[in-house]
């Protein structure tokens, strides 16, 4: 196998018998229901007309929800105003711990953007960079982005009582191989034509069964998963957040992720979890889909389709003046690394399209959305 053999190289005096990776789950009735409501919303949301900057607003609040929920879920105090401060990169006023976290996020959100536009194949060091990035300054740079060199244990702490271990992963000296199986298992299901919200969730209980780090293993599964559905396909204009229907009850995200008492003796039958999974999927989409119909039913002009007539630029370009609130001319240059004359024109053109507008005079001239 390709990845095994790619990472026994890098662990030569490590010894693991790597077999595929085979999940046991059964297409339920319930499952097969939820993902044909997920294909229809997809071909919905895929032809709805969105003015460009419907479109950039619900992709702000998906990074937002996104970001929030996957962090709120393991602690993080931060609230949905403050996470959407930090995307527009303002200041506030939180522990520091728990503002790196979402930033992190953040920044793994814009890295699974970048690489399913560059079309590589996930592999071991996808994952590695997942994890340095949903890790940065929370965890010593020694571990993060590095597969754990001993044991792990979910501890359960209540006060007044001991510490409870509920859950310990598998020898630190498999990690690396059982990551492996599963990054195998992942690009083998594209061949074999594995439905992409399946292999999304196969993956992300995978990741929290094997534990591969010392922290940040929830997190990587969440991003994780959403690497995967934006790269088969299932992106839905990236509009979505799963993050939030765990947020939303967590308890019964916790009952469905349980996986045992230890990785040797875990549940190796998943159709438990494939039915909370896509259940939870469905119902993010079917939210999608009621706001993009709303307002696609506005009156827009029948030859507005953004994913058409703007070009990957200067969507580039409307991304960071949503984010920044404005843009410059050198801006655009350092964006898209272009000549000056290049970004002007670019600027230009999103002008007469009626989408933004220019602020102030001269060299203080700057662009805002319209």
């Amino acid at each position: 196998m390709r990845d095994s053999c790619a990472i026994l190289a890098r662990f030569p005096n490590w010894v693991y018998n790597s077999n595929m990776l085979k999940p046991q789950y059964t297409i339920t009735n319930k499952i097969l229901k939820n993902l044909a409501e997920i294909a229809e919303a997809k071909g919905i949301i895929a032809k709805a007309r969105l003015l460009p900057k419907q479109e950039l607003k619900l992709k702000r609040q998906a990074i937002i929800r996104m970001s929030h929920s996957s962090t709120a879920i393991e602690g993080n105090v931060l609230d949905i105003r403050q996470v959407e401060a930090l995307y527009a990169n303002k200041k506030i006023d939180a522990p520091t711990r728990d503002i790196y976290e979402v930033q992190n996020y953040l920044r793994a959100l814009e890295y699974i953007g970048k690489f399913v536009k560059s079309g590589k194949p996930i592999t071991d060091k996808t994952l590695l960079k997942i994890h340095s990035l949903v890790t940065d300054k929370t965890l010593p740079k020694e571990q993060s982005g590095h597969f754990r060199p001993g044991p792990v244990y979910v501890v359960k702490r209540r006060l007044g009582f001991s510490d409870e271990i509920v859950y310990a992963g598998p020898k630190a000296v498999n990690v690396p191989y059982l990551c492996a199986d599963l990054i195998s298992w992942i690009n083998q299901s594209e061949k074999e034509e594995i439905n992409p919200v399946i292999v999304a969730g196969v993956a992300h209980l995978e990741i929290a069964a094997i534990h591969p780090f010392n922290d940040g293993n929830g997190r990587t599964a969440r991003a994780l998963a959403t690497l995967i559905l934006y790269k088969r396909g299932y992106d839905f204009r990236q509009l979505f957040a799963l993050e939030d229907y765990y947020n939303k009850d967590l308890p019964n995200y916790y009952k469905a992720v349980n996986i045992g008492r230890n990785y040797e003796e875990r549940e190796t039958e998943i159709t438990r979890w494939l039915e909370y999974f896509v259940e939870g999927f469905r119902d993010e989409i079917m939210n999608v889909k009621n706001q993009v119909t709303m307002l696609a039913l506005r009156k827009i002009d029948k030859t507005i389709n953004s994913q058409v007539y703007l070009t990957p630029k200067q969507q580039q370009v409307l991304g960071f003046i949503d984010q920044l609130g404005r843009i410059r001319v050198n801006d655009v240059m350092d964006i898209l690394k272009c000549p000056q004359r290049t970004a002007q024109a670019e600027l230009q053109k999103l002008k007469k399209l009626g989408i933004i507008k220019s602020v102030g005079k001269g060299r203080a001239t700057s662009y805002v959305l319209k």
